[in-house]
């Protein structure tokens, strides 16, 4: 670290049971960038080390950009920095959920239920015990019975389609000759396709059930029009032709509601395409119970299917979740779990994801954890740091880790079992983690709050973080919080920017810096002097600051934090190898 170390004596907080606060200036660090990948030191930013610190006093700091990293307190120096972070917000009894989360939701309810179709490596490696080649060996085992299943799947699937085909056709044929349709047109085919489980999911809400479609409207719609041309007898536009391809559709669905009741599925015309939808809820998006057809026999051998629910594929047995919360301490099951996720997730080499960089970045807290009081002053669990345990039937999938505060639950760092990447855990912690706050501010009115981190507008991995609206980020000069659609098309135009002036000329005030008296900030003046390296920060309980939180966990991006060593150039211009926690380094023990 650099400067000397000297002894202090400690703060006492006012609100949170006592304990003390003794933090060390690293001063100001510079080093590679993880977010622009920079290889030069253009990442800039400001260390402490804590040796303890009050849950207010972290409070504190985090209203005024700080963050941790295990004991590491670090923040940038945003007119300096190549990324500028903000720190981002969220009020949780104002969450919002987008649909694509409202998705992520029913997705692991239905995974839960029994409702959602599983992978079998899921399956197969219940016990992660269970190596490699073992599974290797099962699939290879059940390979010719795979195929011979998928095939069987296939052909259902193929008479379905040929089937909902040949009826749509037969409904053409009678527009025709009924004079909806010009007779004298030669009208294309119909083609019914299987709607593919990647694109249901980019479907509006509660068109889960859809499961195959047909664009034949719009080809009708191209194909007359062309006769029309040619018969130079197309004054009308598309849009005012009664035969554009959304009428054509719904003509179509109406005349197919017979085949509907017949059939139990529920045909919609929508934008010009013809829907075909499971009849019923219960059956999954994911095809837990399929669809099959059964051939009707006739002396004349006349293909009249009718479909039904296959009992092939019969519903799966319910799951137990179990979302443990327990103080921040080593789990070696915790640990294995980890070591899986950055090895597979990030592509981390085994020698890099050791046990003491687990320990320090993820287990050690300076935080001085506070006891539950049985009063609105503190939650049922109390201060503290935590880990967040998610638990499927006994298996441990995914790990949060996490700050309690006075005003907010800091989220810090996420890790989970590759083989339920399907589940969305990142966007799932999220989300309980957004329902904890707001169960538990009905027992501690002042935690309101959920911090989601640092955001940074210039880095596309971290944009996620604006989707969980209504958010709002940190002045980086007045430390007064911005609603982040005000600060959006700010940040479109520059990467730093003082939110607060934006607001402040609206309202026709003072531009002037406000920043409390009552807490010093650490800022890495160059002119400081060495013998004051060692920082006291006052108890933070009188805090005028509004309430705010913070939040870090994400499918793409999941933590804040990249295993390996680099060098960090330290103020004074030497360098030293370190341990990086993101762009900032911690010295090796």
């Amino acid at each position: 670290m650099a400067g000397k170390t000297r002894k202090s004596e400690a703060s006492t907080s006012s609100s949170s049971g006592g304990g003390e606060t003794v933090v060390s200036d690293c001063g100001r660090r510079k080093s590679s960038c993880g977010y622009c990948k920079s290889t030069s030191r253009t990442s800039v930013s400001h260390g402490l080390w804590a040796h303890s610190i009050t849950v207010d006093d972290y409070q504190d700091l985090l209203d005024r950009g700080w963050r941790r990293s295990g004991s590491f307190l670090y923040k940038p120096e945003m007119e300096k920095t190549c990324c500028p972070s903000y720190t981002i917000r969220l009020r949780a009894s104002d969450f919002v959920p987008s649909k694509e989360q409202q998705r992520v939701s029913k997705r692991m309810q239905r995974f839960v239920d029994g409702t959602l179709e599983v992978k079998k490596s899921v399956e197969a490696t219940k016990d992660p015990s269970i190596s490699a080649s073992a599974c290797s060996e099962a699939s290879s085992s059940g390979t010719k019975e795979s195929l011979s299943n998928k095939n069987k799947e296939k052909n259902v699937g193929d008479h379905i389609t040929n089937y909902l085909s040949e009826q749509v056709d037969n409904v053409i044929r009678t527009c025709s000759e009924s004079g909806q349709f010009p007779c004298s047109v030669q009208l294309p085919k119909a083609s019914v396709k299987k709607v593919s489980q990647a694109k249901r999911k980019l479907l509006v809400e509660g068109a889960e059930d859809l499961m195959y479609s047909s664009s034949i409207a719009f080809q009708i719609a191209a194909t007359i029009r062309k006769a029309q041309s040619i018969a130079k007898d197309a004054s009308r536009s598309a849009e005012d032709n009664p035969l554009s391809p959304k009428i054509i559709a719904e003509k179509l669905a109406a005349s197919l509601d017979q085949l509907a009741n017949i059939n139990g599925l529920a045909i919609r015309a929508c934008n010009g395409h013809i829907n075909f939808y499971t009849a019923t809820t219960q059956v999954s998006s994911n095809e837990d119970s399929h669809i099959a057809l059964g051939a009707q026999e006739s002396a004349t051998e006349r293909k009249d299917f009718s479909l039904r629910k296959s009992s092939v594929h019969p519903q799966g047995k319910r799951r137990r979740l179990d979302i443990r919360l327990k103080r921040s301490s080593f789990d070696p099951e915790e640990f294995a779990l980890y070591r899986r996720y950055q090895i597979n997730v990030h592509n981390d080499t085994l020698d890099l994801v050791s046990e003491s960089s687990y320990r320090r970045f993820l287990v050690d807290t300076p935080l001085v954890p506070v006891q539950p009081t049985g009063d609105s002053r503190v939650p049922p669990c109390g201060f503290g740091s935590f880990h967040q345990q998610y638990v499927i039937d006994g298996r441990l999938v995914a790990v949060g880790v996490i700050d309690i505060l006075p005003k907010c639950l800091s989220s810090k760092y996420l890790f989970w079992d590759p083989d339920f990447a399907f589940l969305s855990l990142g966007k799932y912690s999220a989300l309980q983690e957004i329902g904890w706050v707001k169960e538990n501010e009905v027992h501690c009115p002042s935690l309101q709050y959920y911090y989601l981190g640092y955001y940074i507008h210039s880095c596309s991995k971290m944009r996620y973080k604006a989707a969980y609206c209504p958010s709002e980020l940190l002045c980086p000069l007045r430390y007064q919080w911005v609603p982040f659609d005000i600060a959006r098309p700010l940040l479109d135009r520059k990467p730093y920017v003082v939110l607060s002036d934006f607001v402040l000329l609206q309202n026709g005030e003072s531009s002037q810096p406000l920043v409390p008296e009552n807490v010093m900030e650490v800022q890495g003046d160059e002119n400081h002097n060495e013998d004051s390296n060692d920082v006291l920060i006052d108890g933070g309980g009188d805090d005028d600051e509004d309430d705010d939180d913070e939040f870090e966990s994400s499918d793409d991006d999941s933590g804040p934090d990249s295993i390996g060593q680099t060098s960090v150039e330290v103020e004074n211009g030497s360098t030293t190898s370190y341990w990086p926690w993101r762009e900032i380094g911690i010295p090796v023990a």
